[in-house]
């Protein structure tokens, strides 16, 4: 189900995925099967999203993510493609950012680029991930904190 107040621009979109009112999906886009995007919500060309992920509100999935299965991605999130961002100054290729199977991203996280979130890491609500995170770790950003 696409919802007639979206604007999706892309075929590459699996089947009993819903995306709802209010979204761009850029026409490069890959989505997989069985998702759910939010509304509110904007994917840019070069992304890629996986089957089974949930795109919480709110969210701007930037070129070069990398969404693998079962992620769920919280209301909010704020993804970052771009180090040293300037106005009309692009990167000649945006570092690539890859969300693992089987993560979850809380809700008003930022996630730097150039990073991988690793296979069931659970990302508390609220933290800024500046480094890779392991796999099957939480971790809460405030504390700066990694649990295994």
């Amino acid at each position: 189900m696409i919802h007639p107040l979206s604007d999706v621009q892309t075929v590459s979109i699996g089947e009993n995925t819903n995306i709802w009112q209010y979204c761009v999906v850029l026409p490069n886009a890959k989505i997989g099967k069985n998702c759910n995007i939010c509304s509110n919500c904007f994917i840019e060309n070069d992304v890629t999203i996986g089957d089974n992920v949930t795109v919480k509100n709110g969210v701007s999935i930037y070129d070069g993510i990398i969404i693998e299965d079962n992620v769920f991605i919280g209301p909010n999130v704020a993804f970052c493609n771009d180090l040293y961002p300037r106005s009309k100054q692009y990167p000649n290729e945006f570092l690539k950012t890859v969300i693992k199977t089987g993560a979850s991203i809380g809700s008003n996280s930022t996630i730097l680029p150039g990073i991988t979130i690793g296979e069931n890491a659970m990302i508390a609500a609220g933290s800024v991930v500046t480094k890779d995170v392991p796999p099957n770790t939480t971790y809460i950003s405030k504390q700066n904190i990694l649990i295994k």
